[in-house]
């Protein structure tokens, strides 16, 4: 195995004179433009004649115990890159896309121990979570609209991430998109996604081998581990194995609530030697598991005020609650060069997911006393999905300008079996539960034992684009459309057909780029985001059942963005407005008509900073600030629930110079106020969490560096509510305490 000390001169002489730094970025039109020198391929500080290095005072300035040190430290640090992979357009640096899209790597990941995705992305100011309705799934707010986990992308496909927790483990990277997407990544299976997109990126062997244990507690008796290993084979390294597995179980810091997770991966990519021809294919198993889970409250509509929220630690879900998931899941790409001009790609992933679970729901009537009812619903939950996308890029020339032209096809089956078994409620309290036994079924709907098909869910499209640049690329301009069938068939229980959805429709997108220097530029975007349209439903309304067009959301934005590769920094000012459904009077019948001429209207502001600021200090966060309100329908005027005005996050890590190795961390998060109705008479209260930490990196022996961390979450234990979205009630998680030891072997 190749000693990870083993490196060129150059290399070293990098790491040890400026720790903490990288080469810029470079934006497409710098390295073709005769009044700017390419950054990124020059000579750097090693190579400079000024500043050679010799195998003599190598040894004397930078011995190898220390540079081992000092490249470990570096590779654990906290880091946000713009730019990412954008759907059909591929990846793209962040300078040159007309979108607001961050990648968040692995070495965050593993640094704060995440164990779920949710807690990934609490790095990210414009990013919210909370649970789904009744479960324990997460639920992902971007510019004050949801992202459910069906609707999570992996490599740009939809459909084949694990639908309500997802193990971020198994993942290079975790990229996040504000705003609509319907062109770039089509229309989601779960209907969501409208106000940004999620995109997983599967880890992949990189050029040196890699043996790295981890071992983690976290909680009050939560422990678990990773291992992640990878290599390269063959004369030429076209063959890359990487192997992932990491699980956890114990109590976690609610009480009562135990968490159990196994994740494995298996990724493998190819490459001839012309490297002509990309190859990846990766395999993977999730299993998640949640015992008596603390999940939301409901509200009873006859409630006037909000109940204020429980010990931070304090668990009201029934201890017969539970949640069992297991997918397989994963994906194969190919992409081949025909020529320099011509790339074709393809992608094709599948999962299978099988779930069930008890979940207890508890509504409170009383918001003084926290007397509520605890229902009870048993759900087998089975799902099959299929995904695939092609096409092809082609780079051509028509004298000044220069065109990237995008153009395939992409499709998504879905097929889901479930049934449900509903037990009678029982008296419980917010405060304090009463634990009850697990009631007995009462009603059911399909065969509970056997799920049969209940829905299936056929997404197809078409589209092309032409991004033109000019002016030795300064200015990108791109164009295109996405043409979407949308179709979807219930069967209900009785496995009759009972309902047929068949619309389509196209989402035009225009995007604009304007490189103001070679490490700034400005953005312009006008894009859709898409989902089916409802089905008219309500009493005594004279269109019952009538299908509607999906709905589309209109989104107009602009912004610029910095970046010099160690440091970056981006401003969007954007506005989305999105068609509601209610019902108005029907002329004077005393009936009404369901509609779906209602609005509601998203804009804000959005800011993040990230990289260093000066030597070893280093900064991730911002600010998101959202104005959501009803413009038209029954609640015009009233600002959308669990959506709040404003979020600020920062994250913080600095090198002690004094203590080689030693890094302190740090992190805020604030929200302000949420409304919990749509009649705007009930609020939550805004919130802010502190946390801390820090990690020590040392040699074990003279080659294998190690890291421990130790951290601490919500450090003052403050009481909140942390989300209101849906109009029920998420609470934040206690005082976390989190310790783990990583060797690289």
């Amino acid at each position: 195995m190749v000693s990870l000390f083993r490196m060129s001169y150059k290399t070293v002489g990098l790491w040890g004179l400026v720790v903490g730094s990288s080469v810029a970025s470079t934006p497409l039109w710098a390295a073709e433009s005769s009044h700017y020198a390419p950054v990124g391929k020059g000579k750097s500080d090693a190579q400079h004649p000024s500043s050679k290095v010799t195998k003599a005072n190598l040894k004397q300035q930078h011995p190898p115990q220390e540079t081992i040190i000092v490249k470990a430290r570096r590779r654990e640090r906290m880091e946000v890159q713009l730019g990412g992979q954008a759907g059909v357009l591929g990846t793209k640096k962040g300078l040159d896309l007309p979108f607001n899209l961050r990648s968040y790597t692995s070495s965050m990941i593993l640094n704060q121990q995440s164990q779920t995705l949710g807690q990934v992305l609490e790095n990210d100011p414009s990013v919210r979570t909370t649970y789904g309705y009744g479960n324990f799934s997460e639920v992902f707010i971007i510019r004050g609209l949801p992202i459910y986990g069906d609707d999570v992308a992996i490599n740009g496909l939809y459909g084949i991430t694990p639908r309500q927790l997802v193990s971020p483990q198994l993942y290079d990277s975790v990229q996040v998109m504000n705003g609509a997407n319907a062109f770039l990544n089509g229309a989601a299976p779960g209907g969501t996604s409208i106000g940004g997109n999620i995109n997983l990126q599967f880890k992949h062997a990189g050029k040196d081998p890699l043996l790295r244990v981890t071992g983690d507690y976290t909680g009050t008796g939560q422990g678990g581990g990773n291992v992640d290993m990878s290599r390269r084979f063959g004369e030429s390294q076209q063959f890359g194995v990487r192997f992932n597995a990491a699980g956890m179980d114990g109590q976690t810091s609610i009480h009562g609530e135990r968490r159990h997770s196994v994740a494995l991966g298996l990724d493998t990519d190819w490459h001839n030697e012309a490297e002509t021809t990309r190859i990846t294919m990766d395999i993977n198993y999730q299993n998640q598991n949640v015992q008596q889970g603390r999940g939301g409250v409901l509200l009873s509509s006859a409630l006037t005020s909000v109940p204020k929220p429980t010990a931070p630690s304090h668990n009201w879900g029934q201890r017969w609650s539970y949640e069992d998931m297991h997918y397989v899941f994963g994906m194969v790409n190919v992409e081949h060069d025909l020529n320099k001009h011509i790339t074709l790609y393809g992608a094709f992933g599948g999962l299978t997911g099988k779930e069930e679970g008890n979940y207890s729901s508890l509504t409170v009537t009383n918001a003084q006393t926290g007397a509520g009812t605890d229902g009870f619903l048993y759900v087998p939950y089975q799902e099959t999905n299929e995904s695939t996308r092609g096409g092809a890029r082609v780079h051509v020339n028509t004298g000044p300008l220069k065109h990237e032209i995008n153009l395939g096809a992409s499709s998504l089956w879905n097929e889901v079996a479930r049934a449900w078994g509903f037990g009678k409620s029982s008296a419980s309290n917010l405060y304090a539960p009463i634990y009850s036994p697990l009631p007995e079924t009462t009603l059911t709907g399909g065969n509970v034992h056997h799920p049969k098909r209940d829905m299936m869910t056929r997404l197809y499209s078409v589209f092309f684009s032409d991004t033109v640049s000019f002016w030795h690329d300064r200015i990108a301009l791109t164009g295109g459309f996405r043409y979407q069938n949308i179709m979807t068939k219930s069967y209900g229980y009785k496995q009759v057909l009972t309902d047929h959805y068949d619309r389509d429709a196209i989402t035009p997108v225009v995007g604009l780029v304007i490189h103001m220097t070679k490490h700034s530029s400005f953005y312009f975007n006008r894009v859709e985001g898409l989902a089916p349209g409802p089905q008219a439903t309500g009493a005594n309304i004279v269109n019952m059942g009538q299908l509607f067009a999906p709905v589309r959301t209109v989104q107009y934005e602009f912004g610029g963005k910095y970046d010099i590769g160690r440091f970056s920094a981006s401003l969007a000012f954007y506005r989305l407005t999105q068609p509601n459904s209610y019902v108005r009077p029907y002329g004077n019948t005393g009936q009404g008509i369901f509609t779906v001429d209602g609005e509601q209207r998203n804009q804000g502001i959005e800011f993040n900073i990230n990289g260093e600021i000066i030597k070893g200090l280093r900064f991730n966060g911002g600010t998101a600030l959202i104005d959501a309100k009803q413009m038209k329908g029954t609640y015009e005027g009233q600002r959308a629930i669990g959506v709040p005005g404003y979020t600020i996050n920062g994250n913080i890590e600095y090198d002690i110079p004094f203590a080689k190795g030693l890094t302190l961390t740090g992190r805020v998060i604030h929200t302000g106020h949420q409304w919990a109705n749509a009649q705007n008479t009930q609020r939550i209260a805004n919130w802010t969490t502190y946390d801390l930490g820090g990690r020590y990196t040392f040699l074990m022996t003279r080659k294998q560096p190690m890291t421990l961390r130790f951290g601490v979450e919500n450090l003052t234990n403050s009481h909140y509510w942390a989300s209101s979205y849906g109009g029920y009630l998420t609470e934040g998680l206690p005082r976390t305490f989190k310790a783990s030891l990583t060797m690289d072997l």
